[in-house]
């Protein structure tokens, strides 16, 4: 008697074995590369990770020029999610965007001039220059 027959002769295998087993090739494929992308979604974000957290940590003056947000899902009963990024314009005429904290976000104006620290693609902070700021009341 095999080792994976019971005194009923029925196979005991378990649940998971039986059930890749008998699934058809096209389920097979499609778990595989559900499988893969998954890790691939996971070695992205640590490189990223890793980059952002090997470069150096930037300060330079700069100034926001433009806002956006981002929003996705938000489909039947799950919620909607929103991103905010904020472009900035530095001296040299080069432009950086960088995601940014709804709280920042909500703190910077468009043509706030400031200094920005920054690493990698990664925001740290962004301190509004006062004095160059006007009230009129």
């Amino acid at each position: 008697m095999s080792e994976w027959q019971d005194f009923n002769g029925f196979d005991e295998r378990s649940f998971f074995g039986s059930f890749i087993h008998e699934m058809p090739l096209f389920f097979k494929l499609f778990a595989l590369l559900f499988l893969g992308l998954f890790v691939f979604m996971i070695v992205k974000s640590v490189r990223i990770w890793m980059s952002n957290n090997a470069s150096p940590l930037i300060k330079a003056n700069c100034t926001a020029v433009t806002k956006r947000t981002e929003v996705w899902g938000g489909s039947g009963e799950s919620r909607a999610n929103t991103s905010y990024y904020v472009t900035f314009e530095f001296a040299d005429g080069s432009r950086l965007e960088l995601q940014v904290r709804d709280q920042d976000f909500g703190l910077i104006v468009e043509g706030d001039q400031g200094e920005l620290l920054y690493q990698g693609t990664r925001f740290k902070s962004f301190n509004r220059d006062l004095k160059k700021e006007h009230l009129n009341f």
